[in-house]
């Protein structure tokens, strides 16, 4: 095969860097919180509750956001509606840098949760609407890179400005890469599959060529005419035979992501360290920076994994070495080992987050929805995300709390999480599909098709 057919891979990677900047704001902005918190805890007087909202008061926004924005993805373009969460990232950044107290702080993180909860829609669901087949795992997987940097870079801020406690500074830094999101968007195209779910097929096939090659663009461009003329794209349809299994799937893998553990553990990492080791809090910020550091690791090594292996196998090795490495961690603070036994139960659990349902939930909720209900789909999926990350995190703490009362120890708390990472290994297994090296419009009937099989029986 001729370059020309293979289209410009260069530039669908630079394409898909710009898009994934809203990933870097998404994992900035939801961590930077757990560099700050011991410093706003001290500052405000915060008790355990206050401390929980503190933290997981984005997650509201969050929460708030997939309620429009499939619906503002669809009307105005993924393009736009990207550049409209950068706008919400700017104003965030400077609000939670200057609040006089607790509730405007809270109030600005709610709308930094709004962004992001935009972010964690459009930007995954465009790198799939603009990536080859061939590379479509590894390019979306870059949106989880981006999230991993992101979340990686607030703890380097925060150690940097532990020193002198400026924890104000942490947040205003976010303005700097929303001022570069801004300046990308304005160089990057309209999503071709959206373009051609609003008839702009010539606009959509100029895109797709240059993407994918003139012979690829156009056998893109015809199943994707095929699939919007045979679809309604109502809320409804997402009910439906064939696209009703992959809502469950697609909804329960965003809800295990948030349920195994991994936004719990990074965000509380800081305190997780403090109680093992009895360090202090720049040592414990450099613990989780090193924690993150490990985390950028395993999602470049996860970004051709998925691509290679599948998305299936990756699951249910992550799932496993997660519900082992919650059981040790469990039992390292039961039973007050040795700190060093805990940083790498912690360190073990990570790695396995990385390398499964941290890139494979979002690729996978990117993949399994035909271009009409992809937005819709794809809002769905966050929501559940958002709600299940949420409650992780808001309980996370109360129930530090109970079983450090009633069994002397946190570490109950962590095979709590075991439980859910068991349930997700059996729930991979037997319902998550293969999709790698399929493109979009073969994987929509491979619902439609499974979903017809199984009426005939």
């Amino acid at each position: 095969m001729s370059d020309l057919d293979q289209g410009d891979r260069r530039y669908v990677v630079l394409v898909s860097m710009v898009a994934a900047i809203g990933g870097f704001l998404f994992g900035y902005d939801l961590a930077v919180v757990s560099g700050a918190i011991i410093f706003l805890q001290k500052q405000f007087h915060l008790d355990a509750y206050a401390v929980g909202f503190a933290i997981g008061s984005a997650q509201i926004g969050c929460i708030l956001a997939p309620f429009f924005a499939g619906s503002l993805s669809d009307r105005l373009g993924r393009k736009r509606t990207l550049f409209a969460a950068a706008l919400l990232f700017g104003l965030a950044a400077m609000g939670t840098a200057l609040p006089r107290n607790m509730a405007e702080f809270n109030a600005f993180r709610i709308l930094a949760g709004v962004a992001i909860g935009l972010a964690s829609v459009v930007s995954p669901m465009y790198i799939a609407e603009i990536s080859p087949a061939p590379i479509r795992g590894r390019l979306v997987s870059l949106n989880q890179f981006a999230i991993v940097i992101g979340a990686m870079s607030s703890y380097g801020v925060s150690y940097l400005f532990s020193f002198s406690a400026n924890w104000r500074a942490m947040f205003a830094c976010a303005a700097i890469p929303t001022l570069a999101l801004m300046i990308g968007l304005l160089f990057i195209p309209e999503s071709p599959r959206w373009l051609a779910e609003k008839s702009r097929f010539e606009d959509a096939a100029r895109i797709m060529t240059r993407i994918e090659g003139p012979t690829h663009a156009a056998r893109e461009i015809q199943a994707i005419r095929e699939t919007v003329a045979a679809e309604n794209g109502t809320w409804s349809e997402l009910l439906w035979p064939g696209a009703r299994m992959a809502l469950v799937v697609g909804v329960a893998l965003c809800f295990f992501q948030g349920w195994s553990g991994g936004a719990a553990v990074n965000f509380y990492a800081p305190l997780i360290f403090q109680k093992a080791s009895a360090v202090g809090a720049t040592t414990a910020i450099l613990e989780t920076l090193l924690l993150n550091v490990s985390s950028l690791v395993f999602t470049t090594i996860s970004l051709f994994l998925l691509d290679i292996v599948g998305r299936r196998p990756m699951l249910l090795l992550g799932a496993a070495g997660m519900a082992f490495s919650h059981l040790f961690l469990g039992l390292t603070l039961y039973r007050e080992l040795p700190g060093i036994y805990t940083v790498i139960a912690v360190f073990a659990f990570n790695i396995f987050f990385q390398i499964s349902i941290g890139p494979i939930a979002w690729l996978i909720l990117s993949e399994i929805f035909p271009v009409r209900l992809r937005a819709k789909g794809q809002s769905a999926g966050t929501l559940a995300v958002w709600i299940s990350t949420y409650l992780s995190n808001q309980f996370m703490g109360p129930l530090m709390s109970y079983f450090e009362r009633i069994f002397g120890s946190v570490g109950p708390v962590f095979w709590v999480f075991a439980v859910v990472c068991v349930c997700l290994f059996f729930f991979g297994w037997k319902l998550v599909p293969e999709t790698k090296q399929q493109s979009l419009e073969e994987i929509a009937a491979w619902w439609q098709h499974r979903a017809l099989a199984v009426s005939e029986k």
